[in-house]
């Protein structure tokens, strides 16, 4: 099994994954820029979209979009319990919180790289980052995970994008319980490993 990554971006969350998972996996780095893999392929023939994380199986088997390669590694090892099962409420709430993830927070804070954005269009998208982070940071006051007591892959999913907001000029202060979790996520090995992986610092 391949991950394609970039140093940073949005596969370590699927890293993390891999590793909760036990899964056997090798890490295959990506210049998004050049659209080239670091043995010199051309990424877009493996994944046309051109961005990460793009996971590929043993069989050939191609896999993208974050949210979902998360559920795909959590349905493989279901002792390991870091989704609920498939079709129960409790897996319906934990997808709501992904695509929350994907298309509230990873989009905004992701959107806050671009450096042509101007001072109005960046105060645009920092003010609507805030409610999302407010939501967030409320919902982790009733809990001690992100779906109750245990960690899943939507702790994963958050450990990775809220480690952009430093990056992005977010001040996370006002965020305790979000703080907290980041810091929870950060001792496990899993993540520790997954950074050292990506060559980052922790």
């Amino acid at each position: 099994m391949k991950l394609y990554f970039s140093p940073g971006a949005c596969a370590m969350a699927s890293q993390i994954a891999l590793r909760e998972a036990g899964m056997k996996f090798d890490l295959v780095k990506v210049d998004l820029a050049a659209k080239k893999t670091a043995d010199g392929q051309d990424y877009k023939k493996i994944n046309p979209k051109g961005y990460v994380p793009c996971l590929q199986a043993d069989n050939g088997e191609i896999w993208t979009e974050g949210a979902v390669i998360l559920q795909w590694i959590a349905d493989q090892v279901p002792d390991k319990k870091l989704l609920p099962k498939f079709g129960t409420k409790e897996r319906y709430h934990a997808m709501e919180w992904l695509n929350f993830i994907s298309t509230e927070l990873h989009k905004g804070l992701g959107s806050l790289f671009n450096k042509s954005l101007n001072e109005e269009a960046r105060k645009i998208i920092t003010d609507k980052i805030a409610v999302r982070l407010d939501f967030l940071n409320a919902h982790l006051k009733a809990n001690t995970w992100m779906l109750g007591n245990d960690f899943s892959v939507v702790d994963a999913y958050v450990f990775n994008i809220i480690r952009w907001a430093n990056s992005v000029k977010i001040d996370m202060a006002p965020y305790p319980k979000i703080l907290g979790l980041m810091e929870k996520v950060g001792t496990r090995p899993s993540a520790r490993a997954s950074i050292e992986g990506e060559g980052l610092k922790q």
